[in-house]
């Protein structure tokens, strides 16, 4: 095979990669949610256990990289799908890690009672998912103009997130006895909200593959 066949072929073996992660990950956000709605003890548990699979798929794709650029000593657009591909795999992990972060908070709440109705976490959640979604088709059709308006979904998840911190801090100042499991509620919409910017982190390196240039959604 040609080498710039081969390199190509590798770049796309690549991309699936970093959308399989994605999936994953995407996964382990909405049934980390679902347990956490739900308080199903044993599916966070095993969500615990399935982020070893993340962590597996994230060090392959980024030896890959790391490999393709030792060997191929790529430059220009192909340099950067590859650095960005990278980074876009820790993004993803990290991801992973903040899912097992929700689910652990299920495991601490247990039966408990909530202190009250979990409606912003799974409006949180949807939008998350939504911008992953999307994150990951702009990924795979290098979108760039999809990808910057990612962070307009980000802001609405800022926004929900400040209203619970808001509603959560009067409870905790009313009701002292339900301040532990307030605090958890809020980590977990804190969670939400930080894999909104890590989705938005995503979204730049896309803009990044496409122009070369270094932007800041978040701004």
């Amino acid at each position: 095979m040609p080498t710039r066949q081969k390199f190509d072929s590798d770049l796309e073996e690549l991309r699936l990669n970093i959308l399989d992660l994605g999936n994953m990950v995407d996964q382990q956000i909405n049934l980390a949610v679902g347990s956490l709605l739900n308080q199903d003890i044993e599916l966070a548990n095993s969500i615990v256990v399935k982020d070893l699979v993340v962590n597996d798929l994230q060090a392959v794709i980024e030896e890959k990289c790391i490999l393709l650029i030792a060997t191929q000593q790529p430059f220009a657009r192909d340099l950067r799908k590859l650095v960005a591909g990278f980074k876009i795999s820790m993004y993803l992990e990290r991801m992973g890690d903040l899912s097992v972060d929700l689910a652990k908070l299920t495991i601490r709440i247990g039966q408990e009672a909530f202190i009250k109705p979990l409606i912003d976490i799974p409006r949180m959640s949807a939008l998350v998912h939504d911008m992953l979604s999307l994150g990951l088709k702009a990924y795979v059709q290098d979108d760039c103009q999809t990808a910057a308006q990612m962070s307009l979904i980000d802001d609405e998840i800022d926004q929900i997130y400040s209203q619970v911190f808001g509603e959560l801090r009067t409870i905790m100042m009313e009701n002292p006895n339900k301040v532990t499991q307030a605090n958890y509620l809020l980590f977990a919409s804190r969670f939400l909200e930080r894999l909104g910017d890590y989705c938005t982190n995503i979204a730049e390196e896309i803009v990044y593959i496409c122009t070369g240039k270094r932007v800041n959604l978040n701004e």
